[in-house]
């Protein structure tokens, strides 16, 4: 995998349709790599002739945890919740040829324009259903993927549906016995919302980590925060020197600093979730 090479855009992409215009423009500055823009903000990247290229940071981290939670060439169910370029997916079929693959992205224009300027190879084994995460969720059997992938906004916000208690629980049913979640969401301090996310995750899973750059942790500004669960042991030890050895390095907050952080935290239910916070207002706000 590539080095990163730029920070990624906290609200990068939507969980919603958004119509009108192109919205995957060529990347002027890298030959034959496209950007998925929306609402004037660059959204994701990617490189078709190089998938394992993932140019956003955060993209680089949940990638670490697909290396780690099974080898590369190893076949594994992956169930991505957003979809837009498909960078991830791609990323999984070149490191695990075999391995089959469902994209939940209710935005079908984007999805036919991803298809047409920057299609997936013939025999990608990624199937795209044009629903939202938590219909798509409902919908799959039990026991049924190795590893569920949550990376979806609607505008620059997390969708409030997607990280209840319920939701989670939907989550665990669909994963096998060591199956892995891993989430990409956005905050700034002091982190409530973030708190109540993983109160909801350590509800659900015997395993819960968190990651995220310094100043992002620190309140210094809003950035994208990586979450990961699993009622299997998590490779904590690989993950933190991974983290730390990154182009931007994240810190890996778990066990007992996770206990603190979210001492009086209480999770989402269906009944009271509200979506992420969005970005601050004329801010700069990559992460």
């Amino acid at each position: 995998m590539a080095d990163s090479v730029r920070s990624a855009a906290p609200g990068r992409r939507s969980d919603v349709g958004e119509s009108g215009g192109d919205r995957l423009v060529p990347d002027p500055d890298h030959q034959g790599a496209w950007i998925v823009r929306i609402g004037g903000a660059d959204q994701s990247w990617l490189d078709p002739s190089d998938p394992t290229r993932l140019e956003f940071d955060y993209m680089e981290r949940i990638a670490d945890h697909l290396d780690l939670h099974r080898p590369a060439g190893e076949r594994m169910r992956v169930i991505h919740i957003g979809g837009a370029g498909m960078n991830l997916a791609r990323y999984v079929t070149a490191t695990r040829p075999t391995s089959p693959q469902i994209v939940l992205e209710p935005d079908a224009a984007l999805t036919e324009e991803v298809r047409r300027k920057a299609p997936l190879g013939a025999h990608s084994g990624i199937k795209v259903r044009a629903v939202d995460g938590r219909t798509g969720i409902a919908a799959m059997r039990e026991d049924f993927a190795d590893v569920i992938i949550l990376d979806a906004l609607a505008g620059a916000r997390v969708p409030a549906e997607l990280v209840t208690t319920e939701f989670f629980a939907e989550v665990s049913r669909v994963l096998v016995a060591d199956g892995l979640l891993v989430a990409n969401v956005t905050d700034s301090a002091p982190l409530t919302w973030t708190r109540r996310v993983v109160a909801g995750l350590r509800a659900t899973f015997a395993e819960v980590v968190m990651e995220a750059e310094s100043a992002t942790l620190k309140g210094r500004r809003y950035g994208n925060i990586i979450l990961a669960a699993s009622s299997a042991p998590l490779p904590v030890t690989d993950l933190v020197r991974r983290c730390a050895g990154a182009a931007f390095p994240f810190r890996v907050v778990r066990g007992g600093n996770l206990t603190k952080l979210l001492t009086g935290c209480v999770p989402f239910t269906d009944a009271d979730a509200v979506a992420s916070p969005g970005p601050p207002t004329g801010g700069t706000y990559f992460s």
